[in-house]
């Protein structure tokens, strides 16, 4: 249940956002990818860096 709760909360901060590709195969939004950034680094681990980190720690 609480990873349904979290799905509803991140709906919210993409409530209208859009994305096409288009006929070049050029990424299309309404949102700008600063925000796209931000709410992907909030929401989001990064699995490469974890995986330097734990290599880095060995």
């Amino acid at each position: 249940m609480a990873e349904k709760e979290k799905n509803n909360e991140n709906s919210k901060d993409l409530k209208g956002f859009d994305i096409k590709i288009n006929e070049f195969g050029e990424i299309e939004s309404n949102f700008n990818i600063d925000k796209i950034n931000d709410f992907l680094n909030k929401n989001l681990e990064d699995k490469k860096l974890i995986e330097k980190e734990a290599k880095e720690e060995e």
